[in-house]
């Protein structure tokens, strides 16, 4: 079936949909009494007067709003509830023919019992599990303020970042980031650094999405909720942050910098409502590195040790301004602008001491010994430019159509530059390699969405075209040269990517008595292409795939409840896995990609139980996930001296874990937060690592612990600690070690609420305590490299908050939609 068939098909089902004839029907919003945030999933019953019976009913959506259809004219009661919330009943609603009953807001009161055992001053809990995600809300973290979104997600149960910054989610590196719900098709890392902590509002884990959802990421997705203001009005939200070096010395060339600001302004009127926010974060951090490194030579019979010592250290800053406009013309047209400019900017240094020698393989004897020294600077940066336009209607029936476009530029440039020196002396120069690059990337995206209520739910169904180009220029310098001319060639050249995507899907959601359901269908045509300098034909793949999905959500009562998910997900490859050109990363490696990668796919699978009690909620959840194709990062003996890291393909994963987590309210002024993810990750097949096959055959158990408490010690101050803790990990080619991270706050409100001031104590170290450091080791028969990556701890940050009214709900600023994927 073409794409333009599957096009007039949904063309043709959004109209059969849209002159459906129905009787009268009901609309409303719900939402909180005290924080106006809407409420999700709240259950809306239409009773007979006179029977008493249920005629008819619907859920609210993400917005809180409803719309009940093909009503029989006459008087009904409707009853409005939802757990943890007072029931609201409405007396004598009259229904009339073919008309629309608007009942407007719908205010719920939370309940007593909540309010006594659950809930301090009327606030909400602060997680919550639904059908399709798990939210959190980011304020209990108040170790995060002044630092990033990465600040705030790696302290829940599914989620852990290892010492390098790698994201994972239930074990998988790769999965999706949305940003109040639109896609960020970039580099997880990149975009959740670019985020201030300060602005989150809420975390939602979509670990089975539905499939409304783009597949991308193996791993489910992620969503941050950002703020703006609740009601009419102005509302500001400013922070700054300030930041001390480690008490520890590394030695490093410079101190680190830490400071901050972000500001976020909301204009809500009538119907305009504008947001801008803009923020400065220069946040450097130093470290030492420490390697040991061997590779054989069974031709030679020798073996050659390259042990290195040194500094490692990041200067990092980014900034960036962003706006939206929202404008609702009138009932049925609404309309969304969106502006964002940005940059951001990072310099890795590893400056190191090398010890080469080479020995006898049989007898151990030296046979030479070279120490020199490494001065190795890496810099990367990005300036980002995106534009948006969404456009909503709603038709008489109360069916919505949206369009939605994006258009984005970044223009992406660094440079690698090695110098090998004389050692201990430092004094000359006897080896320079440049590795310079240019990236611009280009993008667009139409979506097309429609939604109907049908019977006792909701139809949804859509289509999305997506192009992304990357035109990649590569430079390589050596000086010297050698005396005996070499072809450096295959370190230079140009690599161009480009990406089409064509999708539809079509999703059924709703409820029948206790049951909650989803299901869907997605179908998507891609195309890749891959063209470079190096090689005269292009590098094409294409394929056509199916992405199902379904979930249940059984009401037991108003304490227990349990979900079923199955989704299908791709992994797509990024441009630095299909980009063959060496990099020289380091001294000792060389990096590279290639083109005939192909992306992953995986089967999700979850069943997991929650329960609310009289003093906080619990769950778990069993899941496990199949991995076809998964990508790995491998290395293999370029030289005596050199490794060459290359990305491949293995045959098979597989991954099952269960993962649990707990909000507590023992105390009034005491709120617990724990969570806990085991599994077992299993790897085997064939590797393909430069045209030579290695057998892998890897697994172990890998399990993690998160705990964060909040203390209030009287009415303006409190005091929050928390610590984040991986066990080792297994990979295709050996270990990643554990890694542990302690944090501290204390924080006093000011100025009758509107300001506070807190003090962070970060990566908490006590005597002999391994703390924020990690070792990377892989080998192979003729390769042994280990690195343990030692980063600053005890570092000291004040933060300064101020809120001219309340800032509370979702602000749909815009986001990074291609860029910054290969930064």
């Amino acid at each position: 079936m073409s794409i333009k068939t599957l096009c007039f098909f949904y063309f043709i089902l959004i109209v059969i949909n849209t002159i459906a004839a129905q009787n009268g029907s009901i609309k409303g919003l719900v939402q909180d009494n005290q924080t106006l945030e809407p409420i999700e999933y709240a259950s809306i019953a239409i009773i007979n007067p006179i029977t008493q019976l249920v005629v008819n009913g619907d859920l609210s959506n993400k917005t809180g709003s409803f719309l009940i259809k093909n009503i029989k004219p006459g008087n009904y009661k409707i009853k409005v509830y939802f757990v943890g919330y007072e029931e609201l009943l409405l007396n004598n609603i009259i229904v009339v023919n073919n008309q629309n009953v608007q009942l407007g807001l719908i205010k719920l009161k939370i309940a007593s019992q909540a309010l006594d055992e659950v809930v301090v001053k009327g606030k909400k809990m602060n997680s919550s599990n639904k059908i399709d995600k798990q939210q959190y809300k980011a304020s209990q973290f108040e170790t995060a303020k002044g630092g990033s979104a990465i600040d705030v997600i790696k302290n829940l149960p599914s989620v852990t970042v290892n010492g390098q910054g790698d994201i994972s989610l239930r074990g998988s590196n790769g999965f999706m980031v949305l940003v109040n719900g639109k896609p960020v098709l970039t580099d997880a890392a990149t975009i959740l650094s670019q985020l201030p902590a300060n602005t989150i509002q809420n975390i939602e884990l979509i670990t089975a999405p539905s499939a409304k959802y783009d597949p991308d990421g193996k791993g489910g997705i992620i969503n941050i909720v950002t703020t703006k203001g609740s009601t009419d009005g102005f509302a500001l939200s400013a922070n700054a942050m300030g930041g001390l070096a480690s008490t520890d010395d590394y030695n490093n060339l410079e101190k680190p910098k830490r400071f901050g600001a972000d500001i976020t302004a909301n204009y809500k009127k009538d119907k305009i409502d504008l947001s801008v926010t803009a923020n400065y974060q220069r946040n450097d951090n130093n470290g030492y590195r420490e390697g040991d490194a061997y590779t054989r030579d069974f031709d030679a019979n020798t073996i050659t040790r390259f042990p290195s010592n040194g500094e490692r250290s990041f200067d990092k800053y980014n900034y960036s301004a962003k706006t939206a406009l929202l404008y609702t013309a009138n009932k049925n047209n609404s309309f969304n602008f969106g502006f964002y400019l940005g940059k951001k900017f990072q310099a890795r240094r590893a400056d190191l001491v090398y010890n080469n020698s080479t020995s006898d393989l049989t007898t151990d004897a030296v046979l030479s010994t070279f120490p020199y020294f490494n001065s190795n600077v890496q810099t990367k940066e990005g300036k980002f430019t995106l534009v948006n336009f969404d456009y909503t209607h709603t038709f008489s029936n109360a069916s919505t159509l949206t369009a939605s476009t994006l258009y984005e530029h970044a223009n992406l440039h660094g440079n690698t530059i090695n110098l090998n020196m004389d050692y201990p002396a430092k004094e000359t120069v006897f080896q320079e390699v440049n590795n310079p690059y240019t990236n611009p990337i280009s993008g667009f995206r139409f979506k097309l969405d429609y939604a109907i209520a049908i019977g006792e739910g909701k139809l949804e169904s859509g289509y999305q075209y997506r192009n992304d180009k990357q035109d990649g220029t590569f430079g390589y310098t050596f000086n010297p040269e050698p005396v005996l001319p070499v072809d450096n060639s295959q370190f230079r050249g140009t690599a161009k990517t480009q990406n089409h995507i064509n999708a539809v899907y079509s999703q059924y959601s709703g409820k029948s008595e206790k049951l909650n359901y989803i299901a869907g269908l997605r179908y998507e045509y891609a195309q890749r292409e891959v063209i470079l300098s190096t090689d005269i034909n292009p590098y094409l793949l294409n394929f056509s795939n199916l992405f199902p999905s379904a979930n249940l959500l059984y009401t037991f009562n108003d304490a227990w409840n349990a979900k079923v998910g199955y989704s299908k997900r791709v992994q797509r490859n990024n441009n630095s896995e299909l980009n063959p050109i060496p990099e020289r990363e380091h001294s000792e490696t060389l990096e590279q990609g290639d083109p005939d990668l192909l992306p992953q796919f995986v089967d999700l699978a979850e069943l997991g139980i929650n329960h609310a009690f009289k003093k906080g909620t619990f769950f778990t959840t069993l899941y496990y996930q199949n991995i076809k194709n998964p990508i790995q990062r491998v290395n293999s003996v370029y030289n005596d001296t050199i490794l060459n890291r290359v990305y491949t393909n293995a045959e098979r994963a597989r991954l099952f874990g269960l993962e649990l987590g707990t909000n507590l309210k023992p105390k009034k002024w005491m709120s617990l937060y724990f969570g806990a993810n085991i599994y077992n990750y299993k790897i085997n097949g064939d590797l393909d690592i430069l045209g030579e096959t290695s057998t892998v055959n890897n697994s172990d158990w890998v399990y993690s612990l998160n705990a964060n408490g909040t203390f209030n010690l009287d009415k303006n101050w409190s005091l929050t600690a928390n610590v984040n803790y991986t066990s080792a990990k297994p990979t295709a080619q050996g270990e990643d070690s554990q890694f542990l991270s302690p944090n501290m706050s204390v924080k006093r409100t000011i100025m009758n609420g509107k300001a506070s001031l807190g003090l962070q104590w970060q990566n908490v170290k006590f005597g002999d305590m391994i703390t924020n450091q990690q070792r990377i080791t892989t080998f192979g028969n003729d390769f042994y490299t280990t690195t343990n990556y030692i980063y600053e701890t005890n570092v000291l940050l004040i933060n300064f908050s101020y809120n001219f009214n309340k800032l509370s709900s979702k602000n749909k600023l815009p986001t990074s939609e291609f860029g910054e994927k290969e930064f």
